[in-house]
C-alpha cells in the first residue's frame, strides 16, 4: 500500500518537508472545451476570458485578483446565465481556486443547479480542491464519496490532494482508506501519491512503517523519487537515525537520482539534533562534490548546530565560507556567533580579533546587537587588555543601542583601566553608569579607590568614597594617606 505526496517537498523552519501537491488535471474521458490544460502553467494564469469579458459588470482585475470581485456580482444570476457550458463554469471555478478564493468558489457552486448546470468530474476535484485549502478535510472527503456515488472517476491528482490534506492533519487511517477506494475503482496511485503517506507517516513518528512502505514502493513498478528518499531520510533525522539516513542518500546516488538542496538539508538538521554537527561539515563537503551548491538554509542550519554544541572554530569558517559565497546571515544567528567567539576567548583566550571583527560587520550593517553579546564582547575585549575598545563598545552600547550593562560587565571594564593605571578612565566608565541611573555595586568603588591609594592620590580616593556614600553605597576600601 502506498501514499501521495506533492511534486516538490518544501522546507520548513523545523526542518520538515511539506509535499506540494500537483496540478490538477482533467478526468480522463470527453475533454472540456475550454480547459485549463490548454492554457498557461496555473500559476500565470490570467482572468479567464468570461470574466474578462463581463468585468465591467463586475470589477476590472488585471492579475486574476479575484478577491477584488464583489460576491454578488459573480454570484448573481444574470452573471450565471451568461455561462454557457459547464467547463465555462469550471474555468471560473479554477480561476477563483488559483486566486486563493476557495470560499466564493465554494458559493459559485452552491447555486450551480439552479441555472440547469450539472457537475462533472472537473467540477466535483475543483471543489474537493477548494475544502482542503480551507482545511475540511472532512467536507473533501464527502465530494470524493458524492463523485463516485453519481458513477464519476476521481483521477490520481484528486486522490492524492486528498491523501495528502489528511496526512497533513495527521490522520493517517483516512488517509489509507482514501488509498485503498484508489485502489478500489482502478486508480493507479503515483509516486507522489506515495510520498504523502511516507512523509505523513514520518509526522506521526511511525518510522518503521515508513521504511517499509519504502521497501515496497521499490519492489512495485513505481521508482521512487528524490523527494521519496528525503521524506524517509527526514523522519530518520527527525528520531536521530541520521546514519541511516545518510545511507538512504547514497542509496538514492547509486541509483541514478540527483539529491536536492532539500535533501542534504535535511542531514543539517539530524547530525545537529544529535549533537554530531562536525558531520555537517562532511554533508557540506560532500554536497559541493558536483550535487548542488550549499543554500542559505543550508549555511544557517549547521552554523546554528555548531555553535550549540559550542564548536566555535568551525562555525566560524562555515560563516566565512557563506559570506564568501554571498550569503547575508540574520540578526540572530549572527549574534549567536558573537557570543560564541566571545565566550571561546573568556575561556581560551583565543579568537578575539574575530569576535571584533564580526562585532565591526555588525554595527556598519546597522545589525540589532543584543543585550547579552554587547556585555560579553565589553567583558572579553577588557580581559583581553583592549579596554579603550571596551570602552567604545560600551558607549555604543548606551548611547545606541540603550541598553543598560550588567555590573558585573562594568567592573570587569573598571578593572582593567586600573590594571593599566588608567584612572581617569575607569572614572568615566562610572560616571557613564551614573547616567543610566544603575546603582554600582560596591566593588566598581573599590577598585578604584585601591588603584587611587596604590598610587597615592588620597584625594581623588577621597571623592570617589564620598560619591559612594551619597549613594547609599558602603565601599571596602577607604581612602589611605600616604605616611
Amino acid at each position: 500500500m502506498m501514499m501521495p505526496s506533492p511534486h516538490r517537498l518544501l522546507e520548513s523552519s523545523g526542518g520538515l518537508y511539506y509535499p506540494h501537491l500537483p496540478n490538477l488535471s482533467l478526468p480522463t474521458g470527453k475533454p472540456s472545451r475550454k480547459t485549463l490544460s490548454s492554457r498557461k502553467d496555473a500559476s500565470e494564469l490570467e482572468l479567464p476570458h468570461l470574466v474578462q469579458k463581463y468585468k465591467e459588470e463586475i470589477t476590472s482585475t488585471s492579475r486574476l485578483q479575484v478577491e477584488n470581485l464583489e460576491d454578488a456580482a459573480i454570484t448573481t444570476s444574470p452573471f450565471i446565465d451568461r455561462i454557457g457550458s459547464i467547463s465555462e463554469f469550471n474555468d471560473i471555478l479554477t480561476a477563483l481556486l488559483v486566486a486563493n478564493e476557495s470560499t466564493l468558489a465554494l458559493k459559485l457552486y452552491s447555486d450551480i443547479s439552479k441555472h440547469g448546470l450539472s457537475p462533472d468530474s472537473w467540477t466535483f476535484s475543483v471543489i474537493l480542491r477548494c475544502h482542503c485549502d480551507k482545511n475540511d478535510v472532512d467536507e473533501a472527503k464527502r465530494v470524493l464519496d458524492n463523485m463516485l456515488h453519481n458513477g464519476l472517476n476521481p483521477n490520481v491528482a484528486t486522490f492524492t490532494t486528498l491523501i495528502h490534506a489528511f496526512c497533513k492533519k495527521g490522520k493517517l487511517q483516512k488517509a489509507f482508506q482514501v488509498l485503498e477506494s484508489m485502489n478500489t475503482n482502478g486508480c493507479q496511485p503515483s509516486v507522489q501519491t506515495y510520498n504523502c503517506l511516507l512523509k505523513g507517516l514520518c509526522y506521526v513518528g511511525r518510522v518503521e512503517e515508513a521504511f517499509e512502505l519504502l521497501q515496497d514502493i521499490k519492489k512495485s513498478a513505481i521508482e521512487p523519487d528524490i523527494y521519496t528518499y528525503t521524506a524517509m531520510m527526514d523522519g530518520f533525522c527527525k528520531v536521530g537515525r541520521s546514519d541511516e539516513a545518510m545511507e538512504l542518500l547514497n542509496e538514492a546516488i547509486q541509483t541514478g537520482l540527483k539529491p536536492s538542496v532539500v535533501t542534504f538539508n535535511t542531514l543539517f538538521h539530524g547530525y545537529s539534533k544529535q549533537g554530531r554537527p562536525l558531520e555537517g561539515i562532511s554533508v557540506l563537503n560532500k554536497m559541493k562534490q558536483g550535487y548542488c551548491m550549499p543554500d542559505y538554509i543550508s549555511y544557517s542550519t549547521l552554523i546554528r548546530g555548531l555553535l550549540i554544541w559550542n564548536k566555535i572554530r568551525a562555525a566560524l569558517r562555515v560563516y566565512k565560507e557563506m559570506v564568501e559565497s554571498g550569503y547575508e546571515v540574520d540578526e540572530r544567528l549572527i549574534n549567536n556567533l558573537l557570543r560564541g567567539l566571545c565566550r571561546k576567548y573568556i575561556k581560551d583566550n583565543v579568537l578575539l580579533q574575530d569576535a571584533y571583527q564580526v562585532f565591526d560587520k555588525m554595527r556598519k550593517r546597522a545589525y540589532v546587537i543584543d543585550h547579552s553579546s554587547y556585555n560579553l564582547l565589553v567583558e572579553a575585549l577588557s580581559i583581553g587588555k583592549k579596554v579603550e575598545h571596551a570602552l567604545l563598545v560600551l558607549q555604543q552600547m548606551i548611547s545606541v543601542q540603550e541598553h543598560v550593562p550588567r555590573m558585573s560587565t562594568v567592573n570587569r571594564i573598571i578593572r582593567g583601566f586600573c590594571m593599566q593605571g588608567k584612572l581617569e578612565k575607569a572614572v568615566l566608565v562610572l560616571v557613564i553608569i551614573f547616567g543610566t541611573h544603575k546603582i554600582p555595586t560596591r566593588m566598581s568603588y573599590d577598585l578604584i579607590i585601591q588603584e587611587f591609594n596604590r598610587q597615592g592620590r588620597f584625594l581623588e580616593a577621597s571623592n570617589v568614597y564620598s560619591a559612594a556614600l551619597v549613594r547609599g553605597t558602603i565601599p571596602n576600601k577607604t581612602p589611605q594617606q600616604v605616611q
